[in-house]
């Protein structure tokens, strides 16, 4: 596989910053999903959490109807909706009209995991205890629903004009996961698959990838497999500014196993422990963090390791600078400028 036969996209979370309010991380968001545009990245993806002060974006579909506004070519998507808070007939409507506002490059991508404690997942839907166990249909009403009110399923639309037989354009529905449940839920219903890489650093990605395509079942929108994996990646011009910048998401994966959360933490603030440092050395190895060209070539083994013609590249940075940076250095070592998708 060479470079320029790779894809690449962009997942954002917009992460809140020590120094910086939480509105700042949003308005940074859309700076960037015009960036990485001008760079010539294929998507652009945003996530959903709630209640973490680490992670801000709880509303991808709001936010997306801004990045609509400002964007003209890259598609746009959710990474995704976690679609167990709420009814799918509701999603629905809302990706049909970020459809309208950016037509033909809509990508609605959605989960089962809460995104956050259960304690607020149960005040975004009071069911939330067994909310999960309905995602299959769920997901099934809403790959209806998105196509044509006219939905015969079990809870039809009670309103559906006669002659609503479809409409002329529909999201892609994605299936997002970081388990086997997801890649089968997808296979089963025929949709591309997107696998959270980047959570647990790549575990079970092998046989996830695999059943997708062992059990995938063609549908008429999507007649081949189509998969791909969302890896953090940060490279700077040498990698010991790369790794310098790195230490914010460092500091805070390593406050994330003590219970401890919150906002991005300045990088050249930050000291680890010995004990600390110990335990960093082998996330260390596996990160895909140092010069463009060095990262470039681990991306492009792993794709090939994988079958992926597209990765999906997360990137947090105190800097909001050190982040654009890294996203144009990984856009000119790739050339996806010249390459398109």
């Amino acid at each position: 596989m060479t470079a320029k036969a790779l894809t690449l996209s962009v997942l954002d979370q917009s992460i809140a910053c020590a120094g910086r309010g939480e509105d700042h991380a949003l308005r940074d968001t859309l700076d960037l999903a015009a960036h990485c545009e001008a760079l010539g990245y294929h998507r652009f993806w945003v996530s959903e959490h709630h209640g973490l002060p680490t992670i801000v974006g709880s509303a991808p579909e709001i936010l997306l109807a801004a990045i609509a506004a400002r964007t003209q070519r890259i598609r746009i998507g959710s990474a995704g909706v976690m679609l167990p808070h709420y009814s799918a007939f509701k999603v629905a409507e809302q990706f049909r009209v970020l459809d309208a506002l950016a037509p033909g490059r809509v990508d609605l991508g959605v989960g089962r995991a809460p995104g956050t404690d259960m304690r607020t997942a149960v005040l975004l839907n009071p069911n939330a205890s067994h909310a999960a166990e309905a995602f299959p249909q769920q997901v099934a009403d809403l790959i209806a629903w998105t196509r044509s009110l006219r939905h015969q399923g079990a809870v039809a639309h009670p309103r559906a004009p006669a002659d609503a037989a479809g409409f002329e354009r529909a999201p892609e529905v994605w299936v997002l996961g970081s388990s086997d449940y997801g890649a089968q839920l997808a296979a089963h219903f025929g949709l591309p698959y997107a696998f959270a890489y980047f959570f647990m650093d790549g575990q079970g990605v092998e046989q996830a990838l695999s059943l997708y395509h062992q059990l995938y079942k063609p549908s008429d929108r999507h007649p081949r497999p189509q998969a791909t994996i969302c890896i953090w990646a940060l490279v700077a011009d040498s990698a010991d500014e790369a790794l310098l910048h790195a230490r914010s998401r460092e500091r805070w994966r390593i406050d994330r196993e003590r219970g401890v959360l919150g906002p991005l933490q300045r990088p050249e603030d930050i000291r680890f422990t010995p004990d600390e440092d110990a335990r960093l050395q082998g996330m260390r190895r596996r990160a895909f963090v140092g010069r463009a060209d060095e990262v470039a070539e681990r991306i492009r083994a792993l794709a090939v390791e994988l079958a992926l013609d597209e990765i999906v590249v997360n990137t947090w940075a105190h800097d909001p600078a050190a982040r654009r940076q890294s996203y144009a250095l990984l856009a000119r070592e790739f050339d996806i400028a010249s390459s398109g998708p």
